[in-house]
């Protein structure tokens, strides 16, 4: 009897973590084809570029493109439960791109244009990490799960170091500064816009 118990319980934390890694991944999926496709409302590659340029992300194109297959390539490897810790660096160092380009002058709070969305993403990657994906992953079906606060610490410091390197390169791009006709999509990515800013604005103004 309780051999069944502690393997239902089991069954239900492992449901639990696919659902978190279905929605999570699967909202990234969502942002990054916004950005390379246009799709689900989104920008473009025209928009992103756009966006990326006023964030003094250069070369824009590189920075759009890289963020664009970031996002659906981390989205889809953690709806996956595939290569769990470098989904999660991957993503992990988006956020840490917007929450410091974007919403960490903004404060805490997501009402004001704030970095508590962004946060808690990181955090939910680095529990997941933690934790493993659950025994409902290609992870586990392939012998290749690894939990701990190693792998979760790895992959948080791997994702906000290449964040870092990325903003580092993009301050150093030759390519000056687009004069747009307007400031629509800076504006935007100084707004009020939670999580990824680059979804908003960038596609009025493309």
């Amino acid at each position: 009897m309780d051999r069944l118990v502690t393997t239902s319980r089991e069954t239900d934390v492992s449901v639990g973590r696919l659902a978190a890694r279905v929605v999570i991944g699967g909202l990234f999926i969502g942002h990054g084809t916004q950005k390379l496709f246009g799709w689900f409302g989104g920008p473009g590659r025209a928009g992103t570029e756009g966006m990326m340029d006023s964030l003094q992300m250069r070369p824009a194109k590189v920075h759009a493109y890289a963020a664009g297959v970031t996002e659906t390539v981390g989205g889809g490897l953690l709806v996956a439960g595939l290569a769990t810790p470098a989904a999660a660096a991957m993503l992990t160092g988006v956020m840490t791109t917007a929450i410091k380009k974007v919403h960490l002058a903004n404060g805490p709070w997501a009402a004001n244009g704030g970095w508590e969305y962004n946060a808690v993403l990181i955090a939910s990657l680095v529990a997941l990490t933690e934790t493993g994906p659950g025994d409902l992953s290609l992870d586990h079906a392939l012998g290749t799960e690894r939990t701990g606060p190693a792998p979760a610490l790895g992959a948080l410091a791997a994702g906000v170091g290449a964040a870092a390197l990325a903003m580092w390169a993009g301050g150093r791009g030759a390519t000056p500064p687009v004069v747009a006709s307007d400031d629509t999509a800076a504006a935007a990515a100084h707004g009020d816009t939670a999580g990824d800013p680059t979804t908003k604005g960038a596609s009025a103004s493309s």
